[in-house]
């Protein structure tokens, strides 16, 4: 096995028993940058000097005998709309291209702190909206089991670098599935934790339930790693929480067959309000058929959703509109069609609606705490659709089936954010058409824990029963 084709756990282990160097890793992962990039776009800048610095300190630690931090010496990614000290932060835009913050974002900082290294900054669409991961300044990123197609949005570029080794662990944000549809479109495990358990400075309005940010990786117990680290309270974010508890050490050896034989499943191809592309919906019956003799019970039964869209549509609306609208009356011409549609919609949202699409929202938070009375994790697909063409740009059509906009093929995934409550995806097989699909986990309320060990039994299962496809 090559380097950059460990997990993040892996070089952990390399690095402290000095099989591996910083400089190797680091060195590992410039290659494949430059093997790729230039055809993916998947990272818009990047830190190659400073990345190569940073390794040769982090090695000259291990030579002098130092303690070492848990990420000591592992390359990682942030997405082009996290800040970054001294480093170039776009959101995608031409507004902001040549913008570099003075100040790292929590999560960044939290991963530096524990050893690190930034290797650069992954592509995102336009301030993170749409469907393809595409902007003027770079992309658009391209899907890396067959280049002609997108790798998702808005943490496209984040799960590019991932699945390809330009980097082992990539953070990223999800407000309507921005990090659990490029994990489904890249074969990647993509986690969204609870709200609050990754603490956010850098938000417009402190008590904003909507966005999080997360983390893609080759394995859960990567995923594990990164939130661990990420995690914790801050009193800059008022809506932050502690980290979970949990023995990381401890996943990578529990037994899969025992956390299942005591797990019950709800399963939904559409949780009753997506549209779902049939051939994504033939892996996921597939896959459910493979754990169904695995598993405690597995029952077709998802919570009421059909409130969903118009509280989602209503919420994000007015957060887009206070956050972006000043922007858009002053740069209407630099801004895309889509992202000029999506700031848009909030500008005229009375204070009645959106406190009616709040009540709304609690109707669906308390219809899954009613799910979860009589199974512990629903299971559903990562995104409605496989990935598409460059050239398609939104997705409007599903099964033949006309959407009603250009977010609403993203039911599936933003119904869940509207919870607040962990959600993972895992790979869980391939299309008819040789695309990946991914399987949504979502968890009872703070419950990364049995979410995580729950998705790391599902996925020894699912490995076992589907075709192996490796880049």
């Amino acid at each position: 096995m090559e380097i950059h084709q460990l997990s993040a756990c892996e070089l952990v282990a390399k690095i402290r028993d000095r099989q591996l160097s910083a400089t190797d890793a680091v060195e590992a992962c410039l290659k494949q940058i430059d093997l790729h990039n230039d055809q993916l776009k998947a990272v818009i800048t990047v830190c190659r000097e400073q990345a190569l610095a940073e390794a040769r300190v982090a090695d000259q630690a291990i030579s002098n005998g130092e303690s070492l931090s848990p990420l000591h010496g592992v390359p990682f990614t942030a997405k082009d709309l996290t800040p970054t000290a001294g480093v170039r932060t776009t959101f995608g835009s031409s507004i902001y291209a040549n913008h570099i913050p003075t100040q790292d974002e929590l999560c960044v900082a939290r991963l530096k702190a524990a050893g690190g290294i930034l290797l650069g900054k992954t592509n995102t669409p336009e301030f993170g909206m749409g469907a393809h991961c595409n902007n003027v300044l770079y992309g658009p990123t391209a899907n890396p089991f067959d280049s002609s197609r997108s790798a998702g949005g808005s943490s496209g570029g984040a799960a590019v670098a991932v699945a390809t080794g330009m980097c082992f662990l990539a953070q990223g944000t999800d407000m309507g599935g921005s990090v659990r549809t490029p994990a489904s479109f890249c074969n990647v495990i993509g986690l969204r934790p609870s709200v609050g358990r990754v603490p956010c400075s850098r938000k417009k309005l402190l008590w904003d339930s909507l966005e999080t940010d997360g983390s893609l990786s080759r394995t859960v117990e990567d995923a594990g790693l990164m939130l661990s680290i990420m995690s914790g309270e801050d009193w800059r974010d008022p809506l932050s929480i502690g980290r979970p508890a949990w023995c990381l050490s401890a996943l990578s050896g529990c037994n899969g067959k025992q956390i299942l034989e005591n797990t019950r499943i709800g399963t939904s191809v559409d949780l009753g309000i997506a549209t779902v592309d049939a051939e994504v919906a033939q892996v996921f019956e597939r896959v459910i058929t493979t754990l169904s003799p695995h598993c405690k019970g597995v029952t077709a039964i998802h919570p009421d959703c059909s409130m969903a869209p118009l509280a989602f549509e209503t919420i994000r609306a007015v957060l887009l509109w206070h956050k972006l609208g000043a922007l858009y009356e002053k740069h209407p011409n630099q801004l895309s069609t889509s992202v000029r549609w999506n700031i848009e919609q909030g500008r005229d949202i009375s204070a009645a609606s959106l406190l009616d699409a709040q009540a709304e929202r609690d109707r669906l938070y308390l219809n899954f705490l009613d799910f979860f009375d009589h199974c512990d994790v629903l299971a559903t697909v990562s995104a409605s659709v496989l990935p598409f063409p460059h050239d398609q740009g939104e997705i409007l059509e599903i099964n033949n089936v006309r959407q009603q906009n250009i977010i609403d093929y993203l039911r599936i995934t933003y119904a869940v954010s509207l919870t607040g409550l962990p959600t993972i995806s895992i790979p869980c097989g391939w299309s008819a058409s040789g695309l990946p699909v991914g399987l949504q986990l979502i968890g009872k309320p703070w419950g990364e824990a049995s979410l995580l060990a729950v998705a790391f039994a599902l996925g020894q299962v699912v490995s076992e029963n589907r075709p192996k496809r490796t880049i």
